[in-house]
């Protein structure tokens, strides 16, 4: 399904997204839409990790790594660099 849409932006914004859209080949509606659909699953994923972060437990998610170390001593090169000093 298509549907048309007056869409107003400032000069410069246009003046910008016409050379951007120079620059990768397409059509300025083909980078609208792009950049319309890249902003659309930003929010939908941030909205995801908010949803999954109120269903979050801390004292789950410590017993959890609590048993994953029983029984599972570190193997060769599971040790942390120190960070160096700055000076």
């Amino acid at each position: 399904m298509r549907s048309n849409f007056t869409l107003r932006l400032k000069p410069s914004l246009l003046g910008e997204a016409r050379q951007a859209a120079a620059a990768e080949g397409v059509a300025l509606n083909q980078l609208i839409n792009v950049a319309v659909a890249e902003k659309l699953s930003e929010l939908r994923t941030e909205k995801y990790f908010a949803e999954r972060a109120g269903q979050a437990s801390i004292p789950k998610a410590l017993a959890v790594l609590k048993r994953a170390v029983v029984g599972n001593p570190p193997a060769n090169g599971d040790t942390l660099r120190r960070a160096k000093k700055r000076t």
